[in-house]
């Protein structure tokens, strides 16, 4: 997992809401991503799916049932989607995604593609979910002193 926020922190150096997984394989980090949807203007541009993408690649297979992913925030559904139908044997997390957005288990679990995901969450929860307030509460005041300033209307106060 601390590979995994080494990736977030790259992703926070972009600007990027600071999420970072790694791919494992035999003990050994085979891939890594980190957020990049905001320069890639990409909604499919997570840091599983990065990781993901390049595992398959090395391994030169769309099935990677030898790995684990690992990963800061509790995955979407279109990425424990991506980790089911890649047949990736374990999904770790660190920060749990509270906000009702995630269905992890639910989808881990229901034997999908004839797979199943075994999950484990709270890894590293409170490393994970500190770098994830951080980068909110920092924006939020960015945004609260944009606005406090008239906000950005441009050059011609349009």
């Amino acid at each position: 997992m601390a590979a995994a926020l080494r990736c977030a922190q790259k992703a926070l150096e972009e600007g990027e809401v600071p999420i970072g997984a790694v791919v494992v394989s035999d003990g050994r980090i085979i891939s890594r991503g980190h957020n990049r949807r905001t320069k890639k203007q990409l909604a499919t541009a997570h840091a599983e799916i990065e990781a993901i993408e390049k595992a398959c690649k090395k391994l030169k297979s769309w099935r990677i049932p030898e790995c684990e992913l690992y990963v800061t925030l509790e995955p979407c559904p279109m990425c424990m989607g991506a980790a089911l139908n890649a047949r990736i044997k374990k999904v770790c997390f660190g920060a749990r995604e509270d906000k009702g957005r995630s269905l992890t288990r639910e989808i881990a679990g229901a034997n999908l593609l004839n797979h199943t995901v075994e999950v484990e969450g709270g890894v590293m929860e409170e490393e994970c979910s500190a770098i994830l307030s951080e980068f909110f509460s920092s924006m939020r005041l960015r945004e609260g002193k944009k606005r406090k300033n008239g906000g950005d209307k441009g050059e011609k106060g349009e």
